[in-house]
């Protein structure tokens, strides 16, 4: 089902599916994992150029080649920037910590104020997935089998989607689209509670 606020389209799923990232398990696959690069806006490309000096510290010597060689970025398939790979699988912003988890170069930054912005806004709010549509934005719920342990860890806290995803909600479309968010969920479960 689909719920419209504002010029969002907004599927129920994000009420309905709990989830809350389990690195410890997952290990940050999605950061190494898929077909692609993360998906970016042009300012966002713009803005890891402008910022690049303040980032490349926190990467790894592969990532730096690459950027150097390939730029920040490339346009994936429908033409659209995404971020640039090392050998066609890692996010060229991608180190690992300590305990072999992947960490982002750019957030890492962004956490010890080296810059103004945090990471792209698709990999901040996945597993939400915007599609611009003509006159509307689409949030959809996308299912990813290396995620299955935040799943399982959502189901356990008793977390939805959309609350876990909190902090890039209000990052992506401000606190007012959030608080909707919020009413809807209300709705939603007194609905649900009425069926009952």
């Amino acid at each position: 089902m689909i719920i419209e606020i504002d010029d969002k389209l907004v599927s129920t799923e994000l009420f309905s599916k709990d989830f809350v990232c389990n690195l410890s398990a997952c290990k940050g696959a999605c950061c190494v994992e898929g077909d692609t690069g993360a998906p970016l806006t042009v300012e966002e490309v713009g803005l890891i150029e402008d910022s690049l000096e303040e980032i490349t510290p926190f990467m790894t010597k592969a990532g730096i080649d690459v950027v150097k060689r390939k730029g920040v970025s490339y346009l994936d398939e429908y033409g659209e920037p995404v971020t640039s790979l090392v050998k066609g699988k890692d996010c060229v912003y991608v180190f690992r910590d300590e305990n072999n988890i992947t960490k982002c170069a750019i957030e890492h930054a962004y956490r010890n104020k080296k810059i103004s912005f945090n990471k792209p806004i698709s990999c901040h709010l996945y597993p939400i997935r915007v599609k611009k549509l003509e006159k509307f934005e689409s949030l959809n719920y996308d299912r990813w089998s290396i995620c299955s342990d935040a799943c399982t860890l959502g189901k356990e806290l008793k977390v939805p989607v959309y609350r876990f995803l909190k902090e890039p909600l209000i990052r992506a479309y401000g606190p007012k689209f959030y608080v909707e968010l919020e009413k809807v969920d209300q709705e939603l479960k007194k609905q649900n509670q009425s069926k009952d």
